[in-house]
């Protein structure tokens, strides 16, 4: 099965939201915890998503390397113009879904395109 989502004038949130209870196979009738769906997302117009100038500018995304003094912080508006807007919807939807072992296998079923 395969979902389509439009981000045409909509908020990252909202759309991230909607494909992480897609892909996790939420809104289908057999739906299991510990099993990948086979759900298929499409996210397209992601270029075009509704995004306050504020929030590019205060969004942070925050990586550790594990080392002493490896924190990297990022705003959202140098995380765009390095990756683009595919990489935002892309960390925005894996940090949605549940932390364990079936998340790589999930986000495989994800198709992001600007």
């Amino acid at each position: 099965m395969i979902h389509t989502i439009d981000a045409q004038d909509k908020k990252i949130g909202r759309v991230a939201s909607e494909a992480a209870t897609f892909l996790m196979g939420k809104r289908t009738t057999a739906f299991v915890r510990n099993k990948v769906s086979d759900v298929k997302v499409n996210i397209i117009n992601t270029s075009k998503a509704n995004i306050d100038i504020k929030k590019k500018d205060d969004k942070e995304y925050v990586t550790f390397t594990g080392f002493r003094g490896g924190i990297y912080t990022e705003k959202l508006s140098s995380l765009i113009a390095r990756k683009g807007f595919k990489e935002v919807f892309e960390r925005a939807v894996y940090r949605m879904l549940p932390s364990n072992s079936l998340r790589k296998q999930i986000m495989k079923n994800l198709t992001i395109t600007e």
